[in-house]
């Protein structure tokens, strides 16, 4: 290969819109980058007065350098992003790609729509809301309309073969239209409520509400009235804590901030005035660049290849000004046929969202910035090996233990982002199921979790995972069908034949394969870590429950017996199995022990 010449390259280029691709002497790209002058741009690189450190060292490694015209600036903009994109240049910031966002999908049913999680290809009929800026969102507000307007969540096919109602109907979670336990007209009234709140008219519907419950305490009809009531006051919290109302139009707010060389840029979505949620990114930049450099680079790869058009926001917020924010709303503007605004000098609600934004991006980088070389790492490695859509938020894992079907107890643990979030764990003592049967056990666990949680509107994670096989892994696929869960990917962790760590096998639940991960690998490493927690916390509450029954005395059970009478009882007999043995007349030779006492005492025992 000919040494590379730069004045020559420079002397050839077109005084024209384009971007050049910067390779090493491996062939590799190492730098991507747009101008509306090549010409002037390229020529940038090989002034003497360069004093930036980044710069110097990318200028020292070019081998060769190729450009390509294009007809506009925008498309320069946009063919820039598509190939930092594709070849992810070490000295270009490099932003993860989400592939797709979850959203709040209303089918189209005629008469009984369904309301549930969704992610990718919009392929249904109905309704999408959204994007959420993660599955945790979407979880949290479809959780919260269950409780407020009861929509059934269940796919068709479970709805159309329900001869009775689901645990959904049972913890007041849907109003059972599978089997007639509602009309068409009053489930109608509650899917055109659920439109009008995530539409952000969630005043109309209070209103609405006040008028029937002031009609049906006019009536006599105070449970009917209660009910509205409550809808009332759940409705005004939600306005209070849950959603900031204000500028009805779709923003996004970017809060950004540098610290040790890190940058993290939190999104804050807001749609019809509703701040559905935020999520913090951390791009990959090589070192010497500056925070406007990131975020002008972020901002390219997010808005023009990650977001699509209905996703994108009408208006971007951000505290921080550089020189290519109008040529990239003119691109944004241009591609999705539509004008998009970016601010930076913003008052009012829109500049408490701004500090609100930076506040979230400065306390998530401090997090990341304490746990980068450890869980975080993790999951991400996880992310890669599974290939998840985004990073899991939360990771519960199920376990069983027990001694000969003895004292069965499950376990659940909990880690998220940060590690083992031990506030969260759980155990169960597993009750009316045959000894020994694992089957059973995990199935009540999970009934009793999902349950619990469908009551009190929690999020859940994003991953459950159960120490076992495809047996397992089929009892919790039921579980999570029976309790409409969405969004949650189960996957079963076994030893294999060897039953040697780092020889694991994964069943993921959708997936036909098994998955065996490098024993190296760092998302097996979380895997066996979260396992291995699991079983320990188990065994722990196996072993509590197993001894406090084998300390149990049965005549703790019979009622009038307390300690004085029972340890005059054993001290007279000399034992509990002399105490079996003996008569009626013998017991009540006992100080204390009456003779009708006596005969309870012995029946007890008998």
């Amino acid at each position: 290969m000919a040494e590379f010449d730069p004045k020559a390259l420079i002397k050839n280029l077109a005084s024209a819109p384009g971007i050049y691709q910067m390779y090493d002497e491996s062939g590799d790209v190492i730098y991507v980058g747009k101008a509306r002058n090549l010409k002037k741009r390229v020529s940038s690189y090989f002034s003497r007065t360069i004093q930036d450190p980044k710069t110097q060292s990318l200028v020292a490694s070019i081998a060769n350098i190729e450009v390509t015209l294009t007809r506009t600036e925008n498309d320069a903009l946009l063919l820039e992003s598509n190939l930092i994109k594709k070849f992810l240049p070490r000295y270009n910031v490099l932003l993860r790609d989400d592939k797709s966002y979850p959203y709040l999908f209303l089918s189209a049913h005629p008469d009984f729509p369904r309301l549930d999680f969704h992610r990718g290809a919009k392929k249904a009929k109905g309704k999408y809301y959204g994007p959420y800026p993660h599955s945790g969102s979407v979880r949290e507000t479809l959780s919260l309309l269950q409780k407020l307007f009861k929509l059934r969540q269940c796919s068709e096919p479970f709805f159309q073969n329900r001869t009775r109602p689901c645990l959904q109907y049972q913890i007041k979670r849907c109003t059972g239209p599978c089997v007639g336990y509602v009309t068409a007209e009053d489930y109608q009234e509650q899917v055109r409520h659920v439109q009008l709140f995530l539409g952000g008219k969630s005043e109309q519907i209070i209103n609405e509400l006040v008028e029937k419950m002031h009609q049906a305490s006019k009536a006599h009809e105070f449970e009917n009235a209660a009910k509205f009531r409550d809808q009332v006051g759940t409705l005004r919290r939600l306005q209070e804590k849950q959603y900031v109302v204000g500028d009805k139009g779709d923003i996004d707010v970017l809060g950004a901030v540098l610290e040790m060389g890190v940058v993290c840029i939190h999104v804050m979505t807001i749609r019809a005035g509703r701040l559905l949620g935020g999520k913090a990114y951390f791009p990959q930049s090589p070192k010497g660049v500056t925070l406007e450099e990131t975020l002008s680079s972020f901002m390219s790869q997010y808005y023009l290849n990650m977001v699509r058009s209905e996703a994108t926001p009408k208006r971007i917020v951000l505290g921080i000004f550089f020189e290519e924010l109008d040529w990239l709303a003119s691109a944004l503007s241009e591609q999705l046929k539509t004008e998009i605004k970016i601010v930076t000098k913003v008052r009012g609600l829109q500049a408490r969202w701004l500090d609100m934004a930076n506040a979230n991006a400065q306390y998530a980088l401090t997090h990341h910035l304490a746990n980068k070389m450890s869980s975080f790492r993790r999951m991400e490695a996880l992310q890669q090996a599974l290939h998840l859509s985004e990073m899991p938020e939360e990771i519960e894992c199920y376990d069983v233990s027990h001694t000969l079907g003895e004292a069965t107890v499950a376990s659940c643990v909990v880690f998220n982002r940060e590690g083992a979030k031990k506030s969260d764990y759980r155990r169960f003592n597993i009750h009316d199921v045959t000894a020994g049967d694992d089957y059973a056990a995990l199935e009540q666990a999970l009934k009793r979790r999902y349950t619990k949680l469908k009551t009190v509107n929690g999020k859940g994670p994003d991953i459950i995972l159960i120490d076992g096989g495809k047996g397992q892994l089929h009892v919790a696929e039921r579980v999570i069908e029976e309790l409409q869960v969405s969004g949650v990917l189960l996957i079963a962790i076994s030893k294999g034949r060897s039953r040697k760590p780092g020889m694991e096998i994964l069943t993921v639940s959708g997936r036909d394969q098994q998955l065996r991960l490098p024993a190296d690998s760092l998302a097996m490493h979380l895997l066996q870590q979260i396992r291995d927690e699991a079983h320990r916390f188990a065994i722990t509450a196996h072993r509590g429950q197993r001894n406090k029954a084998r300390q149990h005395s049965s005549l703790e059970d019979i009622p009038g017996i307390g300690a004085k009478r029972r340890r005059a009882l054993l001290q007279h007999f000399g034992g509990l199995q002399e105490v079996r043995r003996a008569g009626v007349e013998a017991i009540a030779k006992v100080p204390g022990i009456s003779l009708q006492l006596a005969q309870l005492i012995h029946d007890a025992l008998r």
